[in-house]
């Protein structure tokens, strides 16, 4: 017995092979074998795999005739035409009545007729010449001999080959030349001596009859090969950047976050005044900012904190420092803008709860008017977050972000000082980009100012981050390019692992 797993449809091509002609067709092989066409060409393919069987390929030529063919040979070539016409209007005609007769046809026709002898042309007038041939021509027994179907190559003479290529390049649609493929499969010797083998019935699946009837203890069980190629299989499936979200958020989760929520759209008041963002900085010009036009917020129910964060710009208020010194504007705080980070989110928890404690943080989409690059976007996420506690420092917000970027994979991570409006110390994170070779920088942290958590009521220190994760999936997945993430590239999202 072979030990070579086999389809129950492979055995009956073989079997089909062993009693047919070799080589056969694809259409004999499926009539020797009971398989359908469909059966056959996939058991082919799958015992070429094994080499138990080979196929070759023949192109068969054949010549028929097309429409204009057709009619030609009911009603004779062009120029025959031009005869019989003649010979019904007593051996003479005037040019323009014969080719009102034939058409388009007409100049070849009269070329053709003239070389022959059949006519002789005077003037405007056609005369049929004395010595018209009445017999018929190779072209026209050739037209006949193709009337009656499918002719091939081998079936005509040379001279015949000759005159066809010479008719179908006369006129479109006068001769057909059709192209079929025909596949021929045989035995291999390996196949050959398998099907000398007693190819049985083998059990292809256990089903509740078959162990009832204690059928599988006679019968040998169909071996699988594992190692064959299976097709590839696209199903649908979600985003990697959805899954890389997902990710984040059961890091902090895992760190003893709990995630908060907030819109896309804020006032200027959360966005940028709450986080002692002076009104003429260059953050809030719209090159930066998408702001609504035709939107304004109502600040009355946040009196209180309005009244307090005036206070802290103008002059410090009770911060301790000396604020910005200008005329605070409540209609500048008031204009709605896309959020340009979901800082906004987390200052109005700090508004509305004013925590002594708390470890919050958020995710989403925020939007800045800036232009397109390999690691820059106009809309793109972010990842926002506050721990508030009585004895927090610097060193504990190292350590927690350290931490998160640890969960994710990345190691590679470094810090140093630099300025933001609203934290003192204020940090930026970085990690190695590999496919670069440099650093990317990730997104800043600190902790927050007194001219920011004091106004909102807050009085424990707050350490505060806002960090890419557009970049950090471009890290995950070498991409080089941000923009890539969001086009419809399918063949990588495809290919990607997940």
């Amino acid at each position: 017995m072979s030990t070579t797993p086999l389809h129950p449809i492979e055995k009956a091509l073989l079997r089909g092979l062993v009693d047919s002609q070799s080589p056969a067709t694809m259409a004999s092989a499926s009539k020797s074998s009971g398989l359908g066409i469909d059966q056959t060409r996939r058991a082919v393919e799958w015992l070429k795999e094994k080499g138990l069987v080979r196929t070759k390929e023949e192109t068969k030529t054949s010549f028929s005739l097309g429409e204009e063919g057709k009619k030609a040979a009911e009603q004779g070539l062009p120029e025959r035409r031009i005869v019989v016409f003649l010979e019904n209007n007593g051996g003479a005609s005037y040019i323009n009545d014969v080719a009102r007769q034939l058409g388009s046809e007409f100049s070849v026709a009269l070329g053709i007729a003239r070389k022959n002898g059949w006519i002789s042309v005077k003037g405007d007038e056609i005369k049929l010449s004395s010595s018209a041939a009445h017999e018929v021509e190779p072209e026209e027994d050739l037209l006949q001999k193709l009337k009656n179907g499918h002719v091939q190559p081998q079936m005509l003479s040379r001279e015949e080959l000759q005159l066809v290529q010479a008719l179908m390049k006369r006129f479109k649609g006068l001769i057909v030349e059709e192209k079929q493929k025909e596949i021929f499969v045989e035995l291999t010797p390996a196949g050959r001596e398998i099907s000398h083998e007693t190819l049985g019935d083998e059990i292809d699946a256990i089903t509740p009859q078959i162990l009832r009837s204690g059928e599988w203890k006679s019968k040998a069980i169909r071996a699988l090969d594992v190692s064959s190629p299976a097709p590839n299989v696209f199903p649908g499936r979600r985003h990697p950047m959805r899954i890389f979200m997902d990710e984040v958020r059961e890091a902090f989760l895992s760190l003893g976050f709990e995630e908060i929520l907030g819109p896309i759209t804020h006032s200027a008041l959360w966005n940028f005044d709450a986080l002692f963002i002076p009104q003429k900085h260059s953050a809030r010009e719209m090159q930066d900012t998408f702001y609504l036009s035709e939107s304004t917020a109502d600040l009355r129910p946040f009196k209180g904190v309005v009244g307090a964060i005036r206070s802290a710009h103008e002059s410090g208020g009770e911060t301790g420092s000396t604020g910005w010194r200008y005329s605070w504007s409540e209609k500048e705080a008031s204009r709605v803008a896309l959020r340009t980070h979901t800082t906004a989110v987390t200052i109005s928890y700090l508004a509305k709860y004013k925590p002594d404690e708390a470890r919050v943080f958020s995710v989403g989409k925020v939007f800045r008017n800036e232009k397109s690059n390999y690691k820059h976007n106009p809309e793109f996420s972010q990842i926002e977050g506050v721990m508030v506690g009585k004895d927090l420092n610097l060193r504990n917000l190292v350590f927690i972000i350290s931490k998160f970027y640890s969960k994710l994979g990345f190691d590679k991570i470094k810090f140093w000082p630099t300025y933001f409006p609203y934290t003192e110390p204020s940090l930026q994170t970085m990690a190695y980009y590999e496919p670069m070779k440099s650093w990317m920088e990730l997104g800043g942290m600190g902790i927050f100012r007194p001219e920011v958590t004091l106004p909102l009521g807050v009085k424990n220190p707050v350490l505060a981050w806002g960090l890419s994760l557009d970049r950090l999936v471009m890290l995950r997945y070498n991409v080089t390019d941000i923009r890539s993430l969001f086009g419809a590239n399918l063949g990588w999202l495809r290919t990607l692992k997940i």
